[in-house]
Order: C-alpha cells, then structure tokens, then sequence
C-alpha cells in the first residue's frame, strides 16, 4: 500500500488537518523506533547473508509495484511487505524498517512521489512494523508460534490500513464507512497474502539461504495475474475506440467524488458543486451513412481529443456510446462554471474537422446538470443531463441546464403513467373512458382553456377518465352539426389532471395504445347509441402521432364502425400539422386508408404548422380548424382578425368546410359569420359535457338563439 493521495496537491481547505495528521503519524514512527534503530548500525555486520538476499529483494521489487484501476489510491501492490515481514520475524523490527524504508524510497522515486509523501509512507510501515514485531514478542510466551505470526499480520494490517484510510478521509473528506470500506476486500486479500508469506520466507532462510530467491517465481506469476486482471478491467472501464471512460467508469468516478462534494454541501463551503455534461453530435448519422463507419470512427477520436483538451486535467470525460459523450467536473464553486464549461466546449467543437481534406463540421447539443440541485446520485444526475440534452435539440440551443417543467418523464409523471394504465386496466372497455384520445393539443381543450374546469368537476368517479362531448355549431342556421369528443381526468389524489399533460405522457408509451382502443370504441359506441335515439351526430376525436405511424388506427375504427354500423362519415379524425411533419410518409399512408374507409379527416390547429399549403393540397382533408390563439384575438388583434379570413378564404376556395375553436362572445361570432366562416365551438355555445348531459343540452336548444342555456 501507499499514501493516500491521486495528486500531489492538497485542496486548501483540507491541508491543515491533513499535514497535522501526517506530522502526528511521522513524529510517532521516530518516537517508537528511535531506541532499536540507534541500536541497529552495530547489529548491521552480524546479519547473515539470507537477511542481505531478502533485503536487495524487497527493494527489487517494489521498483515494479502497480494499482488496479477503480481501487482507492492506496491499493496499490509492493511485493516488499512479505520480505520485511519475514526479517522482522527472524532478526526484528529495526533491520525490516530499514529495508521497508529502502524499499519505499525506491517506489516512490519510480512512482513520482513528492517528499513529504514518502516520509509518511515509510512511517506507516515503520509503525505497523513496530506494532506487529510487539505482539509476536507478547503472544509467543502463550500462544503457538503459527497463531502468534498470524495476530502479528493483523495488526501489521490493522496499522497500516487504518493510518492511510484516516489520511484519506482527511485529504478527500465523504463518509467514514466509505473510506474505510472501499478497497478493503482488495486489500484483505493482497496484502494478507503477501505477510503470510512472510513466515514461509523465514522458515526457507533458517533452513537455506539458496531457498529464498525461489520465492521470486510465485510473485512473479500472482503479479502477471493481477497485472492481467488489471488490464481485463481496464478493458472493462475504457472505451476502445477513443480511449475514454466509459459508462461503467464514470460511475465509479461519480460514486468515488460525491461523498467529498456532500460534505462540501453540508458545510457551504465553496467548490462543493460537481456537473456532468451530456453531449450529443448533431448530423453524425449523416457523416455515417454518406462517408462511411471508418471516418464516423475518425471523427469521434477527433472529438474526443477536442473535449480532453478542452476540459481541466481532474474532469473526466467519457463515452456512453455512438455520437453521446459526458463530462465529469467537479470542485465548481457556481453552477454558472459548469454552462460556462459547456459553451467553452460548443466553442471547441465549432471548428470543422478535416478528415481527407473535406471539413466535416460536428457541433452537437449539452444538456447540464448540477450535483446537488439537479439530483444526488449518478443515475439522477445522468437522468436530467440527457433530459436537458433532449430539451437543448428541441429548441434548438446548443446548451441547456436541467429544468424541471423540460422533464417529461419526472417521478411524477410516471406515477401518473402508472395510474393511467392502472384505470385503463381496472374499468371494462365500454365503461366511462374517453378520449380526446390522442396526443394533440386539442385532445385537452374544450376552446376556452382552463376555463373547462366547471365541466371537468363533473366528471365520472374518482380514478375514473370520461369522455366529454362539445358541440360544433353551423354559423349560418345554428345548428348542431357535430361534437368533438375531449378527454377529461379526475385523480383520486391530484384532482383534474391537465389533459395536455396526461397525453404528453401517454403518447411515449405503450400506454397510449390502450388509451386510443377504449377512446375509439366509446365514441363509436356513443355514436351509435344517439343514432338510436334520433341523434345523426358526427363525432369528431384527435388521434396521436404515434396512431398514425403504426396504422393500427385504421384497422381499428373499421372493425368498430361494422361492429355498431354506423355509417362512416359520422366518424371525423382531427390530425395536427405537427402530426404530419413527425413521419409525413407513414402518416399520410395511415389517413389515405382512412379516407378509403370513409372517415373524414380534419387538419387541427391549422396555421400553427408548417408547409400548410402543401398540406392542403395532398391530403384527403373535409375540413379545417383555425386555431383558437386566433380566433380569440379577432376582436382585439387586426393581424389575428386578418389571419382568421385569409384561412376562412383559401379553404373556400379549395372546398373545405372551416370550423373555428374558442368562440367566446356573440362579437366574434359576427365576424366569423361575416367573414363565411362555416362551423364554430367554444363556450359562445356551450362547454364541454357529457354525453347524457349532452342529450339535455341539444333538448332545449334553440337554432335561432345559439348563446348559451343555463
């Protein structure tokens, strides 16, 4: 073993305790060994020539002494101990220390060690030597020599293990347990076997001196052994490619550093923030696929040896796996350091890489998060870089930190997840399930926002999701025309749960799914049943990007239309823009199958998107829906007003029946007559409710009076 330092420097709030400490461990090694090591130049001529072999040696090597990565940096292997262990035993503690000391020198000259720092460790051994050779002299009198040997290894062991895990502690701070804990199993092992080897040494030099250098082969094969299971390990830890750690390393370097940064925390003392950095290249799919994988390799080194060099010698930097790197960096006094870190590493990263002449540009995008505002723990911390990693490309930002409102899939809402499923699994399939099943904006809007909360309050049973029903109004003769179908949630513990954010969630997993069957066979159902009645109402529900991509949908909504028989023109599909532009190819396959079935597709949100105009003229489109961010500031806003007509204008002319979202007062209602608007729905008619309140509502309506009945 060593001391217990990775670096020369000693962080200045731990150099005091720490340097008295090693003052104490080197003043007790002089006060306990000065009488026998006086003694010693004298006994110097009477040791015998096996003593001599054992010493040159001992010194031999530890010039060659080794660390297995991922171990404390006392864990390091020096072949000496079961030499001087075995002339303590034979010719006592002052001719072991001497050679303990020898031996030290040398391995610290190799390994680079400051002076202060093989002092302390030569007074270790010294100690421990010290230690162990007293209770030999006192165990021997009563106990078996064997039993008498092996105590005296313990203690050797207990000394020294005990004064490097307390410099540890001192030098790097973290728990206690930690400290004494990590590494010991490793240690117990080493260093146990090298003492008890120790008396095997002494018993071969009393018989025959010639018998010692024997002892050089099985040191040589447990050392190429270990070296071999370093190398595995090291394997194991680094990333073959750059060269750089990887995940399961910086793990270990994330676990080795917190319990320092915890105790930094607890002091509020500075430099107690660590940050880790996840990076993702921009485009490297592209280099891939047009140059092939060997330059895509090149290009990785390239960035590697960019990041390296653009971060401090102490802060890791690792690959996780493709085109994703991280960055370890702790001992930040502000979080600001760490963004500050990240846009030294856009700036570093800015530089195209030439590669056979051509300048292969390999910006990317940084998501940040901070111990231990953003999470104490590295899966965590991990969690939320790669959260605001993703947040970073969706805006479209190189850089950004970790924010709570960015994280989709936070403890909560997965719990929320959770107890969706749980609902959907719990209540039969015909049961008070709804919809607005899908994954848009308006699956969680009635056209006045969170003004629906009056109609959510009446919603179904605790835990149970309803379906609610708004009526489309036509402008011209106020009738009813339609409904759109609008889920709504009450939690048993959370109350009306947001319906934009339930789908948010939803639409991620398989869940969405199961939301999406039960949505589609209770509006059919519904259908069916007002049908029954005398009811011929369309129906209109949104359906979610992930619908679309798998077209299951189709297949789906023909079953259920045959199922109930109703006619397919009283089912109508809203899409968003954002919908299209996710997988235009296999979105568009999905709704020309529908449109084959015989349900109608409306474009939702419409001038909200992208490409409108294109859209418009490929789609199988009925009907489009002016978003209600217009349609609410026609009044007040000329631009909006203007907006509104130009989509009311173009869709005429292409003949698409126009329905408006969020009429709120008779004024735009005017002007949504005036400018030949089709179709409205807000709270002008009525809110979102459910279907029997509906059956009440259409029962006392009146074409010629289209406000509101209360």
């Amino acid at each position: 073993m060593e001391a217990a330092a990775q670096r020369n420097s000693v962080p200045p709030e731990r150099a005091l305790p720490f340097f008295t400490f090693v003052t104490a461990v080197v003043a007790l090694a002089g006060t306990v060994t000065a009488v026998s090591l006086i003694a010693l130049p004298s006994e110097v001529p009477a040791l015998p020539v096996a003593f001599w072999l054992m010493a040159g040696l001992a010194v031999v090597c530890d010039a060659r002494p080794f660390t297995p990565p991922g171990r404390r940096q006392s864990s390091a292997v020096f072949p000496s101990i079961c030499f001087t262990f075995a002339i303590m035993l034979i010719w006592g503690e002052a001719p072991a220390i001497a050679v303990q000391a020898a031996a030290v020198v040398v391995a610290s000259w190799r390994m680079r060690h400051t002076a202060w720092r093989a002092l302390f460790n030569i007074a270790q051994y010294a100690i421990a030597l010290t230690a162990a050779y007293a209770t030999v002299q006192l165990l021997v009198p009563d106990l078996p020599y064997v039993a008498a040997v092996v105590a005296a290894a313990g203690v050797w062991f207990a000394v020294k293990y005990g004064t490097v895990t307390v410099a540890i502690r001192l030098l790097t701070g973290g728990h206690w347990w930690r400290s004494v804990s990590h590494g010991l199993a490793f240690e117990l092992l080493s260093t146990g076997a090298l003492l008890l080897l120790g008396p095997i040494l002494a018993s071969a030099a009393r018989a025959n001196a010639a018998l010692i250098p024997l002892v050089v082969v099985p040191l040589y094969a447990v050392y190429r052994m270990a070296r071999l299971s370093t190398e595995h390990e090291q394997v194991g830890r680094l990333d073959p490619l750059t060269g750089l750690a990887n995940r399961k390393a910086l793990l270990g370097e994330v676990a080795d550093r917190l319990p320092g940064h915890a105790e930094r925390a607890a002091r509020h003392a500075a430099e107690r923030h660590l940050a880790l950095l996840v990076l993702d290249l921009d485009r490297f799919k592209y280099v891939n696929d047009a140059l092939g994988h060997a330059v895509g390799d090149r290009l990785l080194v390239e960035v590697a040896n960019r990041l390296t060099a653009a971060v401090r010698p102490q802060d890791v930097v690792a690959r996780l796996g493709g085109d994703e790197f991280a960055i370890l960096s702790g001992r930040l006094a502000d979080p600001a350091e760490a963004t500050d870190l990240a846009n030294r590493i856009v700036d570093v990263l800015a530089e195209p890489v030439p590669i056979d002449g051509l300048p292969l540009d390999v910006g990317g995008s940084i998501g940040v998060a901070v111990y231990p505002e953003h999470g104490e723990d590295f899966e965590t911390l991990m969690r939320h870089a790669d959260v605001a990693m993703y947040d970073a490309k969706h805006r479209g930002d190189a850089v950004a930190v970790y924010a709570p409102d960015s994280d989709h899939s936070s403890p909560e809402r997965l719990s929320l997840l959770a107890d969706l499923r749980k609902v959907l699994e719990t209540t039969g399939p015909k049961g008070a399930v709804g919809g607005g099943a899908a994954g848009v904006p308006g699956a969680g809007r009635d056209g006045a926002g969170g003004r629906d909360g009056g109609a959510g309050r009446e919603a179904g049973g605790a835990g149970e999701i309803t379906m609610y029903y708004q009526p489309q109004v036509e402008i011209a003769t106020g009738e009813v025309v339609g409904v759109e179908a609008l889920l709504r949630w009450r939690h048993p513990r959370r109350g009306m749960v947001d319906p934009e954010e339930l789908i948010r969630v939803a639409e991620q997993s398989a869940v969405m799914r199961l939301l999406t069957r039960r949505v589609v066979d209770d509006v059919v159902e519904q259908i069916a049943k007002w049908a029954a009645a005398g009811l011929p109402l369309r129906a209109a529900l949104n359906v979610s990007v992930r619908d679309l991509h798998t077209g299951e949908i189709a297949d789906q909504i023909d079953d259920r239309l045959t199922r109930y028989g109703v006619p397919p023109d009283r089912l109508q599909l809203e899409i968003t823009e954002g919908a299209l532009m996710a997988d235009p190819h296999r979105v568009l396959a999905t709704i020309a199958r529908l449109d084959r079935i015989g349900v109608a597709i409306a474009l939702d949100d419409f001038g909200t998107g992208y490409s409108s105009m294109q859209h418009l003229r490929r789609l199988p489109l009925s009907e489009v829906k002016v978003d209600r961010s217009f349609v609410l500031g026609m009044t007040d806003d000329a631009d909006d007003a203007a907006i509104v007509r130009s989509i009311i204008e173009l869709a005429g002319a292409l003949g698409l029946r126009v329905v408006a979202e969020g009429v709120e007062d008779e004024r735009t209602w005017r002007m949504l007559h005036a400018a030949g608007c089709h179709v409205a729905q807000g709270w002008f008619y009525a809110r979102p409710m459910p279907a029997d309140e509906l059956v009440s509502w259409l029962a006392r309506y009146h074409p010629l009076r289209p406000h509101p009945i209360t």
